[in-house]
This record gives C-alpha cells, structure tokens and sequence, in this order.
C-alpha cells in the first residue's frame, strides 16, 4: 500500500508563489509517476503535471510557464512550484502516484492523497 501526505498549501496573493510537497511512503518505485491535479468547487477534478521516474513531464497548458514539477526519487517527494499565481489556481490540490507512465488522467492513478487547499487572492 502507498500512502501520499501533501503539504505546502495556503493562503497567496495573486502574483505569489507557493511550494506544494508530497511525500510517499509505502511500495513505491521510482519508476512510477507521480502527478499533481486539483479541484475547484463545484468543477471536476483536472490534471496539472506529471513527472516520471526518468524526469518525464507533463503539464497542463493552464500552467504552462508558471507551475513547474519535480521529485526526489531518493525521499520518494514529488514537488509543485507554483510561480505567478492567478485567482482561477485556486482550488484543492491532490497528490497521486501512478503504477505506469505519465498520464494526464485521473482515473489511471492508484493512490491519492488527501488534498491541500491552495487559496490565491486578488
């Protein structure tokens, strides 16, 4: 079983930046990706990047220029750096691990974390 712990969230004027981390305890390769997507209220769950084990990525197009992601295989950690943040960011942002290649869909991920609330004033 894996186990995902995300943190690094809160409360950002628009413009800021924000670190989310994710930890991974539990089976896990370094060969699985690992990705990052969010949930606004009332909106479907969407995918934000992705990182395989061999530093693959993929990112949504929303995010592109501004999100960047990246893991440490050694801590099993997978990071989202978050630069110029918008209003329209802010939503719940989940953790997931996939046992396969990078994707960006949210049902071909097997474990989940719980959430971090991200919150970006204007």
């Amino acid at each position: 079983q894996v186990q995902l712990v995300e943190s690094g969230g809160g409360l950002v004027q628009a413009g800021g930046s924000l670190r989310l981390s994710c930890a991974a305890s539990g089976r896990i390769f370094s060969s699985y990706a690992m990705g990052w997507f969010r949930q606004a209220p009332g909106k479907e769950r969407e995918f934000v990047a992705t990182i395989s084990g061999n530093d693959s990525t993929l990112q949504a197009d929303s995010v592109k220029g501004r999100f960047t992601i990246s893991r440490d295989n050694a801590k099993r950690t997978v990071f989202l750096h978050m630069n110029s943040l918008k209003p329209e960011d802010t939503a719940v942002y989940y953790c997931a691990v996939r046992r396969g290649p990078i994707t960006s869909t949210p049902a071909l991920y097997n474990y989940w974390g719980q959430g971090t609330q991200v919150t970006v004033s204007s």
